[in-house]
């Protein structure tokens, strides 16, 4: 398996896409990300083949998409959409395996869209299925400077309609750190399920509301941290065993996550940090359950005596919430 985790902004790109990571690019078996932007008038078509896919509007406006499910009926969506990821929680199309999508933008549409098309190979073909944003849960955890929010969209708790696909986005407001602590769910001895994940960040700038951004920033940053932590069953020579890496993530890079403890993500002073979590593994349940590094696990005992942080949660369907 590759030793490459970080992918900076664009270099996963190609003609159509400004990110397209495939299972073979990352040298694993289970997960994907396609990012793309459409102009106002362009229509694109392309097949699921042996992936569900999510389509989950990033920023732009509104589009339609017609998905032809192999041996199914014909079904039409339209998605509304989202200025930026910072601005509101989204709506969004759930795709099964073995289809075929085509996706327009409307001539009167003046900002096009960007779309994020988290994918993850499964055995179960679905009918597609459209998630209104009024129905999409978003949650504030953590506590104190470790507060983030969580809108579950595709998480196996409040989307149960997938073979194998887990997504979540987080919002961790500037100065504020999240994955944390640091956990894993890979084929450690201890962990439950083994999944590959993804992490896909936007760095924004922080706006005059509670916790939002008046929009991205190339400039921002934030920094990450993947591990491997105490591994009785490897050799000590391992380089998996060594394996630690800090690093300093900007807008559209890209982290993989095959195994290891993960965190913190944490976001600097004045940019807050977004970012989209795609998981799927060979369980055969969707679960995104995990182990905490036992050495900070009992960092989460604190939380419950501390406040949480009033910039949370930072976006509803409605908007950026007023607190």
């Amino acid at each position: 398996m590759t030793t490459r985790r970080h992918y900076p902004r664009e270099s996963l790109a190609d003609e159509g896409h400004s990110l397209n990571l495939t299972q073979e690019q990352a040298d694993w078996t289970w997960t994907g990300l396609r990012v793309f932007s459409m102009v106002a008038g362009e229509t694109r078509t392309f097949e699921t083949d042996d992936c569900e896919i999510a389509l989950l509007p990033l920023s732009g406006g509104q589009s339609t998409v017609e998905v032809n499910p192999e041996g199914g009926s014909t079904a039409f969506f339209e998605l509304e959409g989202r200025v930026n990821v910072f601005n509101r929680v989204t709506d969004f199309v759930y795709v099964g395996r073995d289809s075929r999508i085509t996706i327009n933008v409307p001539e009167s549409s003046a900002d096009g869209v960007e779309l994020a098309v988290p994918m993850a190979r499964c055995d179960n073909a679905l009918e597609p299925k459209y998630g209104p944003a009024e129905e999409v849960e978003t949650e504030a955890r953590g506590g104190g400077p470790a507060t983030r929010q969580v809108t579950n969209f595709l998480t196996p708790e409040r989307w149960s309609h997938a073979d194998n696909l887990m997504c979540c986005e987080l919002i961790t407001p500037d100065g504020n750190w999240s994955s944390y602590p640091p956990h894993k769910h890979d084929d450690s001895p201890e962990c439950v399920v083994n999944n590959e994940e993804i992490y896909y960040f936007r760095i924004g700038k922080r706006g005059n509301g509670p916790g939002g951004s008046v929009g991205y920033s190339t400039e921002g940053f934030g920094m990450h941290r993947t591990y491997i932590g105490n591994r009785p069953d490897l050799e000590a020579d391992d380089p998996l065993a060594l394996f630690d890496e800090n690093v300093v993530v900007r807008d559209g890079d890209v982290y993989l996550i095959p195994r290891g403890y993960h965190g913190p993500c944490i976001a600097a002073p004045g940019y807050p940090m977004y970012y989209l979590n795609v998981l799927a593994g060979p369980g055969g349940d969707r679960s995104m359950a995990f182990c905490d590094d036992p050495n900070h696990h009992w960092v989460r005992d604190t939380w419950s005596g501390m406040e949480l942080d009033p910039r949370c949660p930072v976006t509803s369907a409605s908007g950026v919430v007023e607190h």
